[in-house]
């Protein structure tokens, strides 16, 4: 049966509880001791003998509350019947006590209305005529060792919760901190995606050009070969400062490269005129009054469109040409990169790049939502759209 359980564990019971419940079990037998001198002769051994028998059990009473408060109930009536100077009031009183802190509280009214209805009866049998004061008196005793059980059990309970709401919160917190740093590092990836493709795409376009225009114009050749160093230099400067983020997050302590800008929309026409250099002809069209977005959304849109480019320059093919159009409405921004090349099959997102799931990833992040695809008669589309909040569009 459940309640012959034990309440704790053996093994991890310290010698501090086992010393406690002794004196506890000790002072019940003292409390009622003075009782047997009720003649006014000493106690027979055999009273005493009674007596430590019915209250030693108090010395387990936490390991088997129930138990225990039967032995002590059924045990301390048959000596009460048997000697009328022997009582274990108090010794019941705790083992009450023990089965309201321990046990469910069913458990706990039940045992109370037992030891209730035993002691009032004790009383009616050892009073005369005022039996009913005594019994308002065993009343209150029982009610307050009940009441102060259940104030431990329900105590004991609500520390409980707030220690396994803690250890909730502490595993919550490091299962965010483990989404965050993968979203990061996602994040990351993407980034050194879109530095690393972009500028090396424009190097080999330029690299190609310059050993085309070197034959006939060497200076032109010359003045190429300057724009794939600066190229080059851009790509280290955009690596650098993305790693100086890296070191950021480990150190603390941010360096210059880290707390450079990071690109906007303020740099497109940068970004424009180095693929013109790179040799693809590409336009910019800005339609709407320009509005203060947040520095992510202009990230966004910015490397959009330096993903789209890099992937005309590479699959665009000879006399391919680009547009890119920016569009302010009222309450969103959309954003259309287009070309005539031919590269729309070395483009379509079930290709092996990650280039267009990294692009959809990045303008979803921001409730955009992102459309590419091929355009008839040829050429490619690279379409997105993002909702601006009031607060975002002000």
């Amino acid at each position: 049966m459940r309640c012959l359980r034990p309440a704790e564990h053996l093994d991890g019971r310290s010698s501090a509880r086992w010393a406690f419940d002794a004196i506890v079990a000790a002072l019940a037998v003292a409390v009622a001791m003075p009782d047997l001198f009720h003649d006014g002769e000493g106690p027979p051994l055999a009273a005493i003998a009674v007596l430590v028998a019915v209250l030693a059990p108090l010395v387990v009473r936490r390991i088997f509350p129930i138990p225990v408060f039967t032995w002590v109930l059924i045990s301390a009536v048959a000596a009460g019947l048997w000697n009328d100077n022997l009582a274990a009031d108090l010794g019941l009183l705790i083992a009450l006590y023990t089965v309201a802190a321990a046990q469910s509280r069913l458990e706990a009214l039940a045992a109370a209305a037992v030891l209730e209805f035993a002691m009032i009866v004790a009383t009616v049998r050892s009073t005369d005529g005022s039996w009913w004061h005594a019994s308002i008196l065993v009343s209150g005793l029982v009610g307050t060792a009940l009441g102060l059980g259940l104030y431990a059990s329900t105590r004991r309970a609500y520390l409980a919760e707030l220690r396994d709401r803690a250890v909730r919160l502490e595993r919550e917190r490091d299962q965010q901190g483990e989404l965050a740093a993968a979203a990061e590092r996602a994040r990351i990836s993407r980034e050194m995606h879109d530095i690393v493709a972009h500028h090396l795409t424009v190097m080999v376009a330029l690299s190609e050009g310059a050993v085309a225009a070197s034959a006939t114009s060497p200076e032109r050749g010359i003045e190429v070969m300057r724009t794939v160093s600066a190229t080059g230099r851009q790509a280290l400067a955009d690596t650098r400062r993305l790693l100086g983020v890296l070191r950021e997050n480990e150190t603390g302590n941010p360096g210059d490269d880290a707390l450079a800008p990071v690109p906007d929309l303020a740099e497109l026409d940068v970004l424009i005129a180095r693929v013109r250099d790179a040799g693809l002809p590409t336009s910019l069209e800005v339609h709407g009054n320009a509005i203060d977005l947040p520095a992510t959304i202009q990230l966004t849109v910015y490397r959009l469109v330096q993903e789209a480019l890099t992937n005309t320059l590479k699959h665009g093919g000879k006399g391919t040409r680009a547009s890119v159009r920016l569009r302010y409405l009222p309450g969103e921004i959309r954003v259309d990169v287009e070309d005539d090349g031919a590269g729309a099959a070395a483009t379509t997102p079930s290709g092996g790049g990650g280039g267009l799931i990294g692009m959809r990833e990045r303008v979803h992040t921001y409730g955009g939502v992102l459309r590419a695809g091929p355009r008839g008669p040829r050429g490619w589309r690279v379409s997105a759209r993002f909702r601006l909040d009031e607060g975002e569009s002000t």
